[in-house]
């Protein structure tokens, strides 16, 4: 439940500083994501590269150490930002995976091209927790649901630059030159964040420093987040910190949210980077050209794009829980469509419906998870169910690896998909919605009930 500050409470736009935060933060993003699906598109380059002589199972499992850092980067993310704040771990993220993307470039084995890959996805699993939460806060009153999404289209943006990029730079400088591309956004963006991002006021207010988060908030003109009574109730009860917050997420009120919210995001990121990482050479080995198979990525994150446009609105009047529930199922649903052989325009279309509903499914939980929580909490359980997701994030492109390897891919790799799918609509379906009606701490402050 969301309480806004000020003498009028209610819904304005966005200030100046809160536009910063939303921009700089979906530029990050947009480089996460060039970052995150550059080892897609460049796939087929690397198995074709003689000097490492890469089977499919060995690039898989290169994959999957960007992966598993991002896994320790995200459950990590929550007591560093407790340590050294919002703000501060939103620009080490981006500046440590820039840098060790830009190694990968000069790798001169596939052994520290994977160690580079793992080293920088700790900085790419800290980001979106953290960048998430600072957006619900930054963002227009009751639109937690559409700020998040917005934000996440950036991925996809990202994405679609990848692809992009790759058509014109692969056939011509090879594959090491896409890793420097996705380096040269974050010489711009790490000096715009060092001087325009602030701290969180949430944050601040969670650590005890109330009159620092009061002055912060009149400064930049943003509404100011309280806990409500039996949130504080709940908070004292687990301890403060991050050591609290985890507390929290376990505690007999949160428990089954979180289990359901830890499923449902493993299977959404699964889904996310099992075909992100291998539906160019899924592609491929259905028998399309290289440039078909670079323009079904590049199809499948328009698509996506659009679905972030629509969940977010969907989210917000519908409640996250019905519209992550939803879009789940029509993942699964148009995943197992994709199993069916038809024309390559056709195929398009497809794929373009298919990313519609799969990449939002995954950014619903996260807006659900921003809602579902106590401000003071909220960046732990991001980072947790960010986290613990990740570990679906490994298993999809290994998954994919064995699939192609094994000649399966088409049509059982689509089958599988659309299970996984299914299984996160079921996960989402359990998370139990908060009735909650409480009074608050102090006067003059405005409830708000935002739909879970």
């Amino acid at each position: 439940m969301s309480v806004r500050g000020g003498a009028g409470g209610g819904r304005r736009g966005l200030s100046a500083t809160a536009k910063w935060v939303v921009a700089l933060c979906w530029i990050a993003i947009l480089i996460e994501g060039f970052d995150v699906v550059v080892l897609g598109t460049v796939m087929p380059a690397l198995l074709d590269y003689q000097p490492w002589g890469l089977s499919a199972e060995s690039a898989g499992f290169i994959a999957s150490l960007a992966l598993f850092g991002m896994l320790i980067g995200s459950l990590s993310v929550g007591t560093v930002t407790d340590v050294i704040g919002r703000r501060k771990s939103i620009i080490f993220s981006v500046a440590g995976f820039s840098v060790f993307t830009a190694l990968c470039a000069i790798a001169p084995n596939p052994w520290l091209f994977g160690i580079f890959r793992f080293i920088s996805g700790l900085g790419l699993g800290g980001l979106l927790p953290v960048a998430a939460t600072m957006v619900s806060e930054y963002g227009r009153a009751g639109k937690g649901g559409s700020s998040i999404t917005f934000m996440m289209t950036g991925f996809h943006v990202g994405a679609v630059l990848t692809a992009l990029v790759a058509l014109p730079i692969l056939p011509t400088l090879g594959w090491r030159a896409m890793f420097i591309a996705g380096v040269i956004p974050a010489f711009v963006i790490v000096p715009l964040m060092i001087r325009h991002m602030p701290e969180s006021p949430s944050f601040l207010l969670a650590k005890g420093r109330r009159a620092e988060a009061e002055r912060l908030s009149a400064r930049h003109g943003i509404e100011l987040e309280e806990q409500g009574v039996e949130d504080s109730r709940q908070t004292t009860r687990s301890g403060s910190g991050a050591l609290g917050s985890l507390k929290l997420l376990f505690s007999p009120g949160y428990l089954v949210g979180t289990l359901a919210f830890f499923v449902a995001s493993f299977m959404g990121l699964l889904l996310v980077y099992g075909l992100n990482s291998w539906l160019p050479e899924i592609m491929n080995a259905a028998g399309y050209e290289l440039g078909a198979s670079l323009v079904s990525l590049l199809v499948l994150n328009l698509g996506a794009i659009a679905g972030l446009l629509v969940s977010g609105p969907v989210s917000d009047r519908y409640g996250s829980k019905a519209a992550c529930a939803g879009w789940f199922t029509l993942a699964a649903v148009f995943l197992f469509m994709l199993s069916i052989r038809l024309p390559l325009p056709a195929t398009y279309l497809l794929i373009f419906i298919t990313g519609f509903w799969v990449f939002s499914s995954q950014v619903l939980v996260y807006a659900f998870v921003s809602k579902h929580y106590p401000a003071g909490a909220r960046a732990t359980a991001m980072g947790w169910v960010a986290g613990v997701g990740r570990a679906g994030s490994i298993v999809g492109p290994i998954m994919g690896g064995l699939l192609v390897g094994a000649g399966l891919a088409i049509p059982w790799g689509f089958y599988a998909f659309a299970l996984v799918g299914l299984v996160g609509a079921i996960a989402v379906s359990m998370v139990p919605v908060f009735k909650k009606r409480v009074g608050y701490q102090r006067s003059g402050l405005q409830t708000e009930t935002v739909k879970e």
